[in-house]
């Protein structure tokens, strides 16, 4: 079935909306050194910040799962973008004018945050609502755009603080501002399909005594700590623990991890079909646990750099490939499902870089990259479950 011409605008402006989540998730990691020098940030304070994000994110995640369906989807997505656009402007000027910088980096991380959370609840439905043979690569293929929103953001940022200098670090978020506002306008006059009717919907008491929605939730959770974990700590990890300059720890670290995870959701959208997701899962998430244990310990720092960026195409399934194996088991769920494991990636997204920042401020940043091995461990745990299970 092929895809009618009028709902390609809509994947497009689905795929940009991506791209938007991939800018704000990994822009401010990138001046987390710069806001120890300029503002005197610990990395207790670093390790706030990504917590108020994703905690943030969650918040929003449980308010969407009761009413995305009510506003509709065109409000919902629209007032994400507007979300972000004010949020990105906000980190470029509130800690520079307000007497407690911190503050104002607090505020902006909200509300950009806010924009963020809707996008990864609105639009995933939006996908898979639309006319598609291939459900799962399609999402595989949309979450691609987030790894390379993420590329895109380290590699221009990085860049142009090289050529600009530090002390304008500020007039970047302004300028990546641009690209929510103008995705603004694309949702507010693409064509959206009706989703799963309230009536067609699975109830959500229904599906958390689901043991198998449940082994879901708990995926996505490691998913989601196993990826921000990485994401969130390489650029500081290769500064600090390895003795990188800046601009190659950004490029050789984040840059390629990004690089690699798009590279590994792309293969998974051209190939899917032809691919056993469960042990396709199970493989990335061994060499994930490897990829992290590497990082840690190996005393080589180009070493450890390319197990940093290894681990991107370790995690690269995980997120979209448990979301399509539920959706797949699911297709009733509607958006409360999708805002069901989006809370559970965001809580994922907040508690794996906050285990890593609590144990780098005690035991070193090679300890709190370690630590993050966990996540992994238990997703490779939960899968052999799920695994023995759809045998028996």
């Amino acid at each position: 079935m092929r895809e009618p011409i009028s709902y390609r605008s809509t994947r497009m402006a689905c795929y940009r909306g991506y791209i938007v989540q991939g800018v704000v998730n990994n822009l401010s990691p990138l001046f987390f050194v710069i806001f120890q020098k300029e503002f005197g940030i610990s990395y207790a304070m670093i390790s706030s910040l990504i917590l108020f994000n994703f905690v943030t994110q969650i918040c929003v995640d449980v308010l969407c799962v009761r009413f995305v369906d009510r506003i509709g989807y065109r409000a919902a997505t629209v007032s994400a973008h507007i979300c972000c656009t004010a949020g990105l402007v906000l980190l470029g000027v509130l800690p520079r004018v307000m007497p407690t910088p911190f503050l104002g980096l607090a505020i902006a991380t909200i509300i950009t945050a806010m924009g963020g959370g809707i996008i990864e609840v609105a639009v995933s439905p939006i996908i898979d609502s639309l006319p598609s043979e291939a459900k799962d690569a399609k999402m595989s293929l949309l979450h691609s755009f987030y790894c390379w929103g993420q590329v895109a953001v380290v590699l221009l940022t990085t860049l142009a603080v090289r050529l600009l200098g530090e002390e304008l670090w500020w007039t970047l978020p302004l300028l990546w501002a641009a690209l929510p506002f103008l995705n603004t306008f694309s949702f507010a006059r693409v064509p959206l399909r009706p989703t799963v009717s309230q009536e067609e919907k699975i109830p959500l008491g229904r599906l958390v005594r689901s043991r198998l929605f449940v082994l879901s939730m708990v995926l996505m959770l490691c998913a989601g700590a196993s990826e921000l974990a990485m994401s969130q700590w390489s650029s500081l990890f290769a500064e600090q623990a390895l003795g990188m300059e800046k601009l190659w720890g950004d490029l050789l670290g984040p840059c390629l991890f990004a690089v690699f995870m798009g590279i590994g959701r792309t293969i998974y959208g051209v190939f899917g079909a032809r691919m056993n997701l469960y042990r396709s899962l199970l493989s990335t998430a061994v060499l994930c646990v490897l990829c992290y244990m590497g990082a840690a310990l190996l005393r080589v720092p180009m070493l450890s750099l390319l197990c940093c960026a290894l681990c991107g195409f370790s995690i690269s399934l995980m997120w979209p490939g448990v979301l399509s194996s539920t959706a797949g088991a699911y297709p009733k769920g509607g958006a409360a499902m999708f805002g069901l494991l989006a809370v559970c990636g965001d809580i994922g997204c907040s508690s794996g870089p906050a285990l890593a920042g609590m144990v780098s401020e005690f035991a070193g940043l090679r300890a709190g990259m370690l630590s993050a091995a966990v996540f992994p461990l238990v997703m490779v745990a939960c899968l052999l479950v799920r695994m023995a299970r759809k045998k028996s």
